[in-house]
């Protein structure tokens, strides 16, 4: 079953929804927060990456960015930029981008699922970065962001969102990148405890973004549990905020990967070295079409590479993924990047930056580009479900939610 919880938000006005709204923090650098916050007070960057009221040369993980987002969040609300809802709700919010649409349902979702693994991971989470936003959480008092999960589509869910979306909504607003969002909130107990035993038939959420945020849920709930004697696990602080949508609505993108060197290798050295287990020709077009085919930008020219039958372990739901063979045959044992993570050599764009991207790095900072063709939702559910991990940098995915419109405290 699937735990969900209502919760008493922290909401901006219909007015300021729009202007407060900002991508998730881990989507944008510091400096890019700084230029688009520049000249809007109220954008929700000032809260969940602090930093940029601060010194540009300042440690963001310094003591002093966590309690400036705390005194940033009480200053929202002292100028009425935030108000607690009167009651226990849930929300429903949906994204429309280029056509398509997702609606889903926000509430509290609950860390001991997740402890459970019955909210399923396909990412490794680093320790670092789960330290730095327990800091920002535990000083802001509240999730500012959610993680964002998918789970089977149930018509019966389907059913009770579209006709809670038929009433007026209290948000509704394009942003600078043409997504539409609309939110509502429901309010009817009859609806909420409807929303509550639907989801309760589902067998597990997925997480599709956002495996930080959850993973800080957890810790968060951990620290708190211990320090109430008096704990009974209903308590507010056991469920963290997420946005849970039908996997059919979701759509993962292409990750693309740019190097900034050959390993050594001239041009016509790395085009023998691929040519031993990918089949390569000319290519009039820059993205793949069909699974286990990429392409390549080298000396301005792009190849269509695609990989030969045997050199890949075809039934393996990991090491099948076009990202892991692209890794296994070619950058590991031909470019030499052994960590992903880590190498400097390599560096990721994701898919919605285009094509056009990766011809710019290629004119700029870069020697060679592969476009990859996306995993399917599908795909990233049976990883998750085999309790296994996808490579790094396997999946992006749009459009992205925006932090803001609703804050769930640890009152």
């Amino acid at each position: 079953m699937s735990v969900i919880k209502p919760f008493q938000g922290y909401r901006p006005p219909k007015e300021a929804a729009a202007k407060i709204a900002a991508l998730p923090y881990d989507v944008v650098s510091s400096a890019e927060a700084r230029q688009i916050a520049a000249g809007n007070p109220c954008c929700f960057f000032h809260i969940s990456k602090p930093e940029i009221d601060l010194d540009p040369k300042i440690d963001p993980h310094a003591e002093e960015v966590y309690q400036k987002g705390a005194e940033n969040f009480q200053k929202f609300i002292r100028e009425g930029l935030y108000k607690l809802d009167d009651k226990d709700y849930l929300y429903i919010y949906q994204l429309a981008m280029l056509g398509r649409k997702q609606i889903g349902v926000v509430a509290g979702v609950s860390a001991d699922e997740y402890e459970k693994n019955l909210l399923k991971k396909h990412e490794l989470t680093r320790p670092d970065k789960e330290e730095d936003r327990v800091r920002h959480t535990l000083a802001v008092g509240a999730n500012t962001g959610l993680v964002f999960l998918t789970y089977t589509v149930s018509q019966e869910i389907n059913e009770v969102v579209a006709r809670l979306a038929k009433n007026e909504p209290e948000y509704d607003f394009i942003s600078d990148d043409g997504i539409k969002h609309t939110f509502w909130v429901v309010r009817k107990a009859a609806d909420i405890k409807k929303l509550v035993s639907l989801f309760a038939k589902i067998p597990a959420l997925y997480i599709a973004d956002g495996h930080h945020r959850a993973s800080v849920g957890n810790i968060i709930a951990k620290k708190k549990r211990e320090a109430n004697p008096k704990h009974t696990g209903s308590e507010q602080y056991n469920f963290f905020l997420a946005g849970m949508f039908p996997h059919d609505q979701m759509k993962i993108m292409d990750y693309n990967r740019v190097l900034k060197e050959l390993n050594g290798l001239t041009s016509e050295q790395l085009l023998a070295k691929i040519k031993e287990k990918f089949t390569l020709e000319l290519s009039d077009n820059q993205k793949p079409d069909k699974k286990h085919t990429f392409k390549m930008l080298l000396d301005g020219k792009w190849y269509k590479l695609e990989a030969k039958p045997g050199t890949y372990p075809e039934y393996d739901p990991v090491k099948s993924l076009d990202v892991s063979i692209l890794q296994e045959n070619l950058l590991d044992p031909v470019l030499g990047i052994k960590d992903p993570r880590r190498d400097q050599r390599i560096d990721f764009v994701g898919g919605i930056r285009g094509i056009a991207e990766l011809e710019k790095r290629c004119q700029t900072d870069c020697k060679l580009a592969f476009a990859v063709y996306p995993m399917s939702i599908e795909e990233m559910m049976k990883i998750a479900d085999a309790q296994l991990q996808v490579p790094p940098k396997s999946t992006w995915f749009e459009p992205k939610l925006r932090s803001g419109l609703v804050l769930k405290p640890y009152l």
